[in-house]
């Protein structure tokens, strides 16, 4: 009696845990498909120029909201003790470029060598500073 109710417990736990692998996969398709098709070399994307190992030459494409910082919860994530928990935002704009904004850090965002204090336009090969590291501004 104990075996068939432990197998009929396996049944529904595997039941159960591909249920919610069919529901993430389909939650992730959802966020693929709502960026859209892009127009290549039409948007920008940030390249990791300078900083820890295991970030540099990563490029994140900026076809939404990105957020910088220490914090876990942060789209791209930098453990850097110079970079705050949610440390500066990038949004795209409409020409296929983006927009910078400082979001209140203690050390303050750089781009091309000038402190951002309100929001910056961002152009293919622009460079923005954030603690000890270094993100350029690259056509996709």
């Amino acid at each position: 009696m104990v075996d068939i109710v432990l197998l009929v417990g396996k049944l529904v736990l595997l039941a159960l845990l591909y249920l919610f692998l069919f529901a993430a996969v389909r939650a992730g398709l959802g966020y693929v498909r709502a960026a859209g098709p892009a127009a290549p070399g039409a948007r920008l994307a940030l390249a990791v120029v300078e900083g820890p190992r295991a970030l540099m030459g990563t490029r994140i494409p900026i076809a939404g909201p990105v957020v910088i910082g220490r914090s876990p919860g942060a789209d791209i994530v930098i453990a850097d003790d110079f970079v705050s928990s949610t440390h500066a935002r990038v949004t795209p704009d409409t020409e296929g470029g983006a927009v910078i904004e400082d979001l209140g850090s203690t050390n303050g965002t750089v781009v091309n060598g000038v402190q951002v204090v309100s929001a910056v336009t961002l152009s293919a090969g622009d460079v923005i500073d954030l603690g000890t590291v270094r993100l350029k501004a690259v056509k996709e």
